[in-house]
């Protein structure tokens, strides 16, 4: 029994996206991907208390045109990175360093992948993907209006008994 290991671009998921035809199907499509990474790169071109620390518009980065899955870096792993590039998220470097590893990051990436984050940063991931509405996302990751979790559904990590020291 051979085991799919695959794991599809962001582009790939958030383009399926566009190709649905109802918001149940949209929906159960991001749910079907739902990860941490997805999340974040979604909220960050949706919540509009996410601001990027980086100018607005066309990145002049050189594409990388190595074949789909082999030398690129995918976004579902890169994405922890992204609080570099988040105003708050990284005060400790400098603009053109920030700008610079923005650049790096990109020219890792898989073309597809590079204007998905680009469209985010832009805050036109909707514009990019057709029917990827504040809607559809809000419903398939259970935000709230301000694109967060209701507080009854933080979840609570029952303590262990004894010593923290082990």
């Amino acid at each position: 029994m051979a085991i799919d290991t695959y794991t599809p671009l962001f582009s790939e998921i958030l383009g399926k996206v566009s190709k649905l035809k109802t918001k149940k199907e949209k929906v159960a499509h991001l749910q079907q991907y739902n990860t941490d990474s997805l999340r974040m790169v979604i909220k960050s071109s949706f919540d509009p208390k996410v601001k990027w620390a980086l100018p607005f518009g066309e990145v002049p980065y050189r594409p990388n045109d190595a074949p789909e899955g082999t030398e690129h870096s995918m976004l579902s792993y890169e994405a922890r990175k992204l609080y570099h590039f988040i105003e708050g998220g990284d005060n400790l470097i400098s603009q053109p360093k920030r700008e610079s590893m923005f650049v790096q990051l990109l020219e890792g990436l898989h073309p597809d992948e590079a204007d998905v984050i680009v469209a985010a940063k832009d805050k036109i991931l909707h514009q990019k993907f057709k029917g990827l509405s504040a809607n559809v996302v809000r419903e398939a990751f259970g935000w709230t209006e301000e694109f967060m979790l209701p507080a009854d559904d933080h979840a609570v990590y029952p303590q262990t008994p004894g010593p923290a020291n082990g």
